[in-house]
């Protein structure tokens, strides 16, 4: 059975216990909302203390949410430009094999670990709502409510404003709050990012990990997830920066020996090389590379459940963080720029604009995360 077939009965199976406990257990119950693949539950707790670090040194906080503005509009772009590229090469691929799409889907269990994963998102949504919360308070700007809310798969939490308030607002205090959730996930990110690089001080380079194989790739069904490759042809690889080396010497239809360690065991595998997505001179694997650790100091699970932790919390928050720039409502970077042309220009071609730029953008978002899900099957 597939990893998406699997993901699908474990979905379904879930949404139907929460329509019998909708209808049964939580009917009525203040603050749920129940429907089809959603869950809502919101709560006026919370806000005073939203309230309290908002409304203390506004200075500060519109500085931030000024930072933010900039974050948000070069992050659009950016973010924009890389679907752009991204979907040129999937559309007209230099080599028979198509690149990764620039959409990964995020499901706990399934496309990333359960622990680490609910943990880096847990992350992800406080930071990024109380971000808002804060930036909305420090303009004045009225609060109705906080929760959180399950859409399908996708987990949230969201500190609810005054919509009308904040439509009368200037246009710079909505920016400022637009722009406040990505700017606490790229801080957050880049905080865990350092942390990370503390923690690996403890750990030594222990060859290269096969985070995961690519389907149809020369690895498909030779390597497996976790299996760690120590040598390529007789030359050690301890280090990711020793893999490329080894790797941008290879050539397309060249066979080489892998040594890999596997359940313990010390095993050498064959397999052929396929041209590289980037560049087809180059031999390619098809898989996932990871650096494996072994620690300096002993006490490697304890160190490495904490470098994993911040490494989910890094990714994460970053990749998330940059996603919710893309310039598509509800997304805080379509509204950043649909609000902006909305103030320069008048109502007819600032919308026909921003529509034009997110139909673009949905059409971008649609073959990558059709790509990343035919990848699953």
């Amino acid at each position: 059975m597939s990893t998406l077939i699997t993901a699908i009965m474990i979905i379904l199976g879930f949404w139907a216990i929460i329509s019998i406990l909708g209808a049964t257990v939580l009917k009525g119950k203040e603050g749920v909302e129940i429907a089809p693949f959603q869950l809502l539950w919101r709560t006026k707790k919370f806000l005073n203390f939203i309230d309290n670090v908002g409304s203390k040194h506004r200075g500060f906080w519109k500085f931030y949410g000024d930072l933010g503005i900039i974050v948000g509009f070069v992050g659009s772009i950016v973010v924009f430009a890389y679907f752009i590229k991204q979907t040129l090469l999937i559309l007209f691929p230099p080599a028979p094999q198509q690149p990764l799409p620039s959409v990964q889907l995020v499901i706990p269990g399934i496309t990333i670990p359960l622990g680490y994963g609910l943990l880096g998102l847990a992350v992800v949504i406080i930071v990024h709502e109380l971000s808002h919360g804060f930036l909305a308070r420090a303009e004045n700007l009225s609060l109705k409510s906080v929760g959180l809310v399950l859409f399908f798969v996708i987990p949230g939490a969201f500190v609810e404003p005054d919509e009308e308030e904040l439509k009368r607002a200037p246009l710079r205090s909505r920016l400022r709050v637009f722009g406040a959730g990505s700017m606490a996930n790229i801080i957050t990110g880049l905080v865990a990012l350092i942390l990370m690089s503390v923690v690996g001080l403890a750990f030594v380079p222990g060859g290269i990990v096969v985070g995961g194989v690519i389907k149809d790739s020369p690895a498909d069904g030779v390597l497996k997830p976790g299996d760690v490759i120590v040598e390529i042809n007789g030359h050690p690889v301890p280090t990711l920066e020793d893999f490329i080396e080894v790797m941008n010497k290879t050539k397309p239809e060249e066979v080489i020996t892998l040594t890999v360690l596997r359940d313990n065991e010390r095993i050498n595998i064959s397999l052929k090389l396929s041209q590289h997505p980037g560049n087809p001179e180059k031999g390619f694997i098809g898989m996932y590379p990871g650096q494996n650790i072994d620690s300096r100091i002993g006490l490697k699970t304890p160190l490495l459940v904490l470098f994993l932790s911040l490494y989910w919390i890094y990714v994460l928050n970053i990749g998330i963080g940059l996603m919710n720039l893309f310039p598509l409502i509800p997304l805080d970077g379509g509204r950043m720029i649909m609000d902006t042309l909305k103030e320069f220009l008048p109502e007819k071609p600032a919308k026909v604009i921003g529509y034009s730029i997110m139909g673009i953008g949905l059409i971008l978002l649609g073959i990558n995360i059709v790509v990343a899900i035919r990848g699953m099957i």
